[in-house]
């Protein structure tokens, strides 16, 4: 089998995002979850500025398991020696298993960007990697050949030279660079294929940026033409539109080249839980329709989809979403219908669309949908929680009592909300209270600080995650009755609730109690819902 070195750019590269900044800590932690998936993680640019000077001070001399770590710099030598470069010594000293430079290869930079003549950026390109490969401690050596599709398209003979040069230096693999993300089909062949005449494929890899949303169909076919290390972001992270998604790049190769080792099946299980951890450890929202990843990635809406998938996945998903670490949805819709009902109710409770329970949640939904205007659509646990109280199931973790006098104070400017309840669970019985910003926060405040009285850690295990409003009819003013639509999630997966009222309040209360009820559900279910006892 080939291998296929996996080369991950996103704690640099992808800080070039305008909406990514890692601390200090983002980065540390990123290293915890990411090592385990592949084989070389660039930190950063030593000395560039303090964040990275402090990670790579933390960093020194540590293990990461399966992965290297790589520092990232350019060429040295421009003015003087690279030996008296101060810049590139930054590099240098920090001392890392693996060390990343870029070059130049296209003549527009030579000439009019950093202002050197041809030769002399040859000489910068040979005398830094030789530098770098005379260090003690024998690091692996990537030299980036920034710029080269446009420098191979308009010069392809001095494109090459700099990669040979660096290639005759003793640098372990060539990245042959598309920078601004313009590269088409037909000009990555060319130049690929020039390449390898100069270039073995073991020593060739790949980076491409997404500007024409080219990029993981472009690097995939790098790798099927001989390059052997693939370099990206992962959830397509990086300057500008971003570089190419990395996750999505090896899941598809682990998938479609069996002949190729790249994932082995336990990290690709683990892609979509890492995909999601690294999202939230950037502060952003995990897309929905990220490939493989999204939590809409294998959501099934319309009925006969749902129906077909239900009586075999494969006529209509292109890959099981179990093997990615996904599970498969089926969301109600107005043309979802008893299938799709019964594909949510079969899939969590084994409730065939046969069963009577099945036929009284559809009439019941109709029922709501013709006279209230009410809709289920993705929210499949509001779903199974009207079947499991249809089956004389319904959980009875906890009741409560909501107090009216909700109270909004103001301090300092800030509006404050303050909610009171009475919460009931196995024979607990006490008020809580809650202050937040909003009504919803501070509700589920006091509801935590209740339940966790009997069921601890559920705090810790259930989050929320998403929270919407829509007015169902706004012509109506303020006399309307809202859709509140909460999003949860625990360590195995996301589900939805939704709440109808006048009152945005009693919506919320409706959305977010379910919420919790089916969570709490899901955790007995796998026989990890922890219950104090009680006297």
């Amino acid at each position: 089998m080939t291998r296929v070195i996996s080369y991950d750019c996103t704690l640099r590269d992808g800080e070039q995002n305008e909406h990514v900044n890692w601390s200090l800590e983002d980065k540390q932690r990123y290293m915890e979850i990411a090592a385990p998936f592949v084989d070389v993680i660039e930190g950063g640019w030593p000395g560039a500025n303090p964040i990275d000077t402090a990670f790579f001070d933390w960093a020194g001399g540590k293990n990461f398991g399966h992965a290297r770590l790589a520092a990232f710099g350019m060429t040295g030598g421009r003015n003087c020696q690279v030996s008296d470069d101060e810049v590139f010594q930054r590099l240098v000293l920090a001392k890392t298993p693996v060390y990343t430079i870029f070059g130049k290869s296209w003549t527009l930079h030579t000439d009019s960007i950093i202002r050197v003549e041809r030769e002399h950026n040859l000489e910068m390109i040979a005398t830094s990697v030789s530098h770098l490969k005379q260090q003690q401690h024998g690091p692996m050596v990537v030299y980036d050949a920034e710029h080269f599709f446009d420098g191979f398209g308009e010069n392809p003979t001095y494109a090459l030279s700099t990669i040979v040069a660096a290639k005759d230096a003793g640098a372990d693999y060539i990245v042959l660079c598309d920078t601004n993300g313009g590269l088409t089909l037909g000009r990555l062949e060319d130049a690929v294929s020039a390449a390898l005449e100069h270039i073995p494929s073991a020593q060739l890899g790949i980076h491409l940026h997404n500007d024409r949303g080219r990029a993981i169909l472009l690097s995939e076919r790098a790798v099927e033409l001989g390059a052997t290390m693939v370099q990206g972001c992962f959830n397509g992270f990086g300057e500008r539109i971003g570089n190419a998604d990395l996750g999505v790049v090896l899941t598809n190769l682990a998938l479609d080249h069996p002949e190729l080792e790249v994932w082995s099946p336990e990290q690709l299980k683990g892609y979509t839980h890492l995909a999601r951890k690294i999202s939230e450890l950037a502060n952003q929202e995990h897309p929905p329709n990220a490939p493989y990843s999204g939590v809409s990635a294998f959501a099934h809406k319309a009925g006969t989809h749902a129906d077909a998938v239900q009586k075999n996945p494969r006529a209509i998903e292109h890959a099981d979403p179990l093997r990615v670490g996904n599970q498969r949805r089926v969301v109600m819709s107005g043309y979802g219908g008893s299938a799709t009902v019964a594909a949510i109710l079969e899939d969590t409770l084994r409730v065939s669309k046969t069963d009577p329970v099945c036929r009284s949640v559809v009439d019941l939904i109709g029922r709501l949908e013709h006279e209230k205007g009410y809709t289920y659509e993705g929210a499949e646990a509001s779903i199974v929680l009207m079947a499991l109280r249809e089956l004389g199931k319904e959980p009875q973790y906890f009741t409560v009592g909501i107090d009216d006098s909700v109270e909004v104070e103001q301090h300092s400017g800030v509006v404050m909300t303050k909610a009171l309840l009475q919460v009931k669970a196995n024979g607990i019985e006490g008020y809580f209270c809650g202050v937040a910003t909003g009504s919803l926060d501070a509700y589920r405040q006091a509801l935590m600080s209740g339940i966790e009285q009997v069921y601890p850690g559920v705090s810790d295990r259930i989050h929320l995650v998403e929270y919407r409003v829509r007015n169902l009819n706004p012509k109506t003013g303020t006399a309307s009755v809202v859709r509140t639509h909460i999003t949860m999630r625990d360590d195995q997966g996301e589900w939805s609730t939704v709440g109808f009222h006048d009152n945005v309040n009693a919506a919320n209360w409706t959305a977010l109690v379910d919420g919790y009820l089916y969570g709490m559900w899901r955790l007995e279910q796998r026989g990890e819902l922890t219950r104090r006892h009680t006297a």
